[in-house]
């Protein structure tokens, strides 16, 4: 029984508007075995933040920004992000003052690319071709370093899924900001196009990747093997490379471990 343990409370931010996805299952799984695993005393609940434009109050302990469709820059302005953003305020100031709670947040795949809009830490655009597949990303600076990286091999492997980018990175305004770049999107030595951002460092409470950490084998499997992902990716790689993607679902040490380990 953990009745008598300390409550953890954690507000889930679903970016998705209402679109099917495997990421909030993720999520929920990833809580609930973290839940069973330590015995804890541990609750979740769901925002939908921009069907409904609902945002939670700052009386969690932990907080989780989804992705979803779209574009990150056509819902500047719009009631739910002005919302959201304003929740991501309170949080950074109350992690600024003398709270010894501090409040975490975990930014995912269109929360990323919000969230490097919000600091103008790059440029943002699409992507020549969409990027869908269990895929290596690279650690790069801090990222050696990085807590919650740690046990992972360099380059791992994780879902992308993705028709946006964030590239060009800004060091200075990274220095300026106090802020660490972790992760890089695979090399392309045969393509001349920078390397979007896979995982940045915000601040010690706050961070993000561009990839999809909950993502598990069986949720991408069932993904990979729909019509039109598939079309997708033997597009963009090759037959091929979509027939190790099926592969590598099946190793341990691929996304299985990565999902086990962030």
């Amino acid at each position: 029984m953990n009745s008598n343990k300390p409550k953890i409370k954690v507000a889930i931010l679903d970016l998705y508007d209402g679109v099917a996805n495997e990421g909030m299952r993720g999520f929920r799984e990833i809580l609930e075995r973290y839940k069973t695993k330590h015995n804890l005393n541990l609750t979740y609940q769901v925002f939908d933040v921009r069907g409904k434009a609902e945002v939670p109050d700052t009386g969690f302990d932990a907080y989780i920004s989804s992705g979803g469709p779209g574009s990150p820059l056509d819902s500047e302005g719009s009631v739910w992000e002005r919302n959201y953003f304003n929740l991501i305020d309170k949080l950074e100031d109350h992690n600024l003052g003398n709270n010894g709670d501090k409040k975490q947040v975990f930014f995912v795949c269109h929360s990323f690319q919000l969230m490097c809009r919000k600091y103008g830490l790059g440029e943002i655009s699409t992507r020549r071709s969409p990027s869908f597949g269990v895929l290596p990303v690279h650690i790069v600076g801090e990222g050696s370093q990085e807590q919650v990286f740690q046990g992972l091999s360099d380059p791992f492997y994780t879902v992308d899924s993705r028709s946006w980018q964030v590239i060009n990175t800004d060091p200075n305004r990274f220095k300026e900001l106090g802020m660490d770049l972790l992760a890089l999107e695979k090399e392309r030595p045969y393509v001349n196009l920078p390397r979007a951002m896979m995982a940045i460092r915000f601040s010690p409470y706050f961070i993000a990747t561009q990839f999809h950490p909950e993502a598990d084998a069986h949720g991408m499997s069932l993904l990979l093997q729909r019509d039109d992902k598939k079309a997708d990716v033997i597009s963009e790689h090759g037959e091929a490379k979509y027939n190790e993607m099926l592969e590598r679902l099946e190793d341990p040490d691929k996304i299985v471990h990565t999902q086990h380990t962030i």
